[in-house]
């Protein structure tokens, strides 16, 4: 299967199933004598896991990080950062009744059609659980990120049609402080009522994830096909139930003039306005990178819905299984991970390009 890696100097590849022994990757690319914060790391994979509260879903996962190899004595080693998590809680016999049924809006019709079989347990391969991956090697680029004074603020901004409409940033303990990642303690409170009552109801509903990145200087990206923000549309758009992206203005800006749209500079070089969400010409221009990110509505519901089985017949069939009522809560530090992925990457792009500055 192509498809599984990312990162042209920075990269990712990982592997494993929903249902299997493990998920993993191997990170490649990432500098010697760095010393690396495992805890952090464990850290951000801990606010991914399902079983953090009663509003996402209740697969009791530890999700506890192992390091194969690329570490030594606390530091980087230049070589390949091998990792595992342990797959724990897997209840495959919550998917016996879909070995030969294709749910709706899922990946089974499709897996099957392009390679002859496919794993029913949770989806395998197509399954969310593969993101874990990811936020490992997110979480190893945001500290190097960290260094260089790059700093993001990732959080829900909408769920359903209860949205918060500031755009600013939000530090890390604001967002923390609600079970949805929302860091308006009053519209955090409307969606919560809502996502319950979605659980009520075996229902599921769609959100948004809006991400505010500081300290990304001029410079970074590459013009025509390798422009950041479509890099960082790529990298969003491969995470699980996300159907749209935006940078800076994005769909607002259909119904702007140019007279208002434009970033009118300033003598310092900065911009009186961030309409270009920080990417200019495909490369960034020292203001805050801005973009939102839509996941629709998880496709597991617990409601009864026709399916189609291999035979060609269709049929009623009620899902079973554990699954988020609303996915977004969780996304947060998937989308976080995959920014940072796409910016240090971006970043050991640079130091090649400008290396005989």
């Amino acid at each position: 299967m192509s498809g599984s890696s990312y990162g042209q100097i920075f990269k990712l590849t990982t592997f494993g199933e929903s249902h299997g022994v493990a998920i993993g990757g191997i990170i490649e690319g990432f500098p010697s004598n760095f010393a690396l914060d495992l805890v952090a790391v464990q850290q951000a994979l801990d606010k991914r896991r399902p079983g953090q509260s009663s509003l996402v879903s209740p697969r009791n996962e530890k999700d506890q990080l192992e390091i194969l190899s690329g570490i030594f004595d606390g530091k980087t080693t230049g070589s390949p950062i091998a990792f595992l998590i342990k797959n724990q809680d897997q209840q495959s016999k919550d998917y016996q009744q879909l070995k030969d049924t294709f749910r709706p809006s899922h990946a089974d019709f499709t897996y099957q059609q392009k390679y002859g079989n496919r794993d029913h347990r949770g989806g395998g391969r197509s399954s969310a659980r593969e993101t874990a991956c990811r936020v490992v090697a997110g979480a190893i680029a945001a500290q190097a990120l960290q260094k260089l004074g790059v700093k993001a603020s990732t959080f829900v901004d909408q769920i359903g049609a209860v949205q918060l409409q500031s755009q600013q940033w939000f530090s890390t303990e604001q967002i923390e402080a609600s079970p949805l990642r929302c860091p308006d303690s009053v519209i955090s409170a409307q969606m919560e009522v809502l996502v319950k009552e979605i659980q009520q109801n075996g229902d599921t509903i769609g959100g948004s994830i809006r991400s505010v990145i500081e300290g990304v200087p001029a410079g970074w990206g590459e013009p025509v096909f390798d422009k950041l923000h479509a890099e960082l549309g790529k990298a969003m758009l491969s995470i699980n139930a996300v159907k749209g992206f935006e940078i800076g203005s994005g769909f607002a800006a259909i119904q702007m003039k140019g007279s208002v749209h434009n970033d009118q500079f300033l003598s310092d070089g900065s911009t009186a306005t961030n309409h270009s969400g920080g990417i200019q010409g495909g490369i960034s221009n020292g203001m805050p990178i801005t973009f939102r990110v839509a996941f629709k509505p998880v496709a597991s519901i617990t409601q009864p819905q026709e399916v189609l089985a291999q035979d060609g017949q269709l049929k009623e069939l009620a899902i079973e299984g554990r699954h988020d009522a609303c996915v977004v809560p969780r996304a947060v530090p998937i989308v976080e991970a995959m920014a940072h992925i796409v910016l240090f990457d971006f970043y050991l792009r640079q130091q090649r390009n400008t290396l005989f500055l």
